[in-house]
């Protein structure tokens, strides 16, 4: 009788043990995707702020020569908040601005890729239209004052004419589930640096 006693506050200690875990996950579990949300400033009519995901850029040069050389660089997105930041995405891009009508996006002529550090080897982002942009394995978490620090490396092709001056860019946008208000939404923050292709 006391063995089974026994047994059965152990199997409760352990249920009340797991309980609150569970609650906490079940309201994420029944958010929507990140992507399938608004973004905060949309909701917010432009009055949300990120003040929580905060990005640096180190070694983005002001110029680049067309070519087979690549630019190695480093990114850090860090959180300043006091909360932990859930469904982070990172997305790693390599564009330019396209202001006028007739310019074109450098991207297409363009190579990026990041360091996979579990395979020590670097790795191409591409996405089906030809852009040199994309999705980054990470942890879905960043608790406060935590980092997450990304080495990319980029290089633009010889064939990108350069008939027109480009507003160019290349970084790291980290982008987490935030709430505005009562409404579920999205917020980003980003460690991007411009620079100008020529032929050198």
């Amino acid at each position: 009788m006391n063995m089974k006693l026994r047994r059965v506050l152990s199997v409760s200690a352990a249920t009340a043990a797991l309980l609150p875990v569970m609650v906490a996950a079940a309201p994420a579990s029944q958010a929507a995707p990140a992507a399938e949300m608004p973004k905060c400033s949309d909701v917010s009519n432009g009055q949300y702020e990120n003040n929580a995901l905060v990005g640096r850029s180190f070694g983005i040069p002001d110029s680049i020569t067309l070519g087979t050389h690549w630019t190695t660089y480093t990114t850090t997105l860090t959180n300043t908040s006091a909360k932990e930041l859930k469904s982070l995405e990172l997305r790693a891009d390599l564009g330019s601005y396209v202001y006028n009508e007739g310019e074109r996006d450098l991207s297409p002529y363009g190579d990026l890729q990041y360091w996979d550090a579990s395979q020590r080897a670097w790795k191409t982002l591409r996405e089906a239209d030809g852009d040199a942009r994309g999705t980054i394995p990470a942890a879905k978490t960043l608790k406060p004052r935590e980092s997450v620090h990304v080495q990319l490396r980029f290089r633009v092709g010889k064939d990108l004419p350069l008939d027109h001056a480009y507003d160019a860019y290349t970084g790291l946008t980290g982008t987490f589930a935030d709430r505005y208000q009562g409404t579920d939404c999205t917020s980003d923050g980003s460690a991007v640096g411009t620079f100008s292709p020529s032929k050198g």
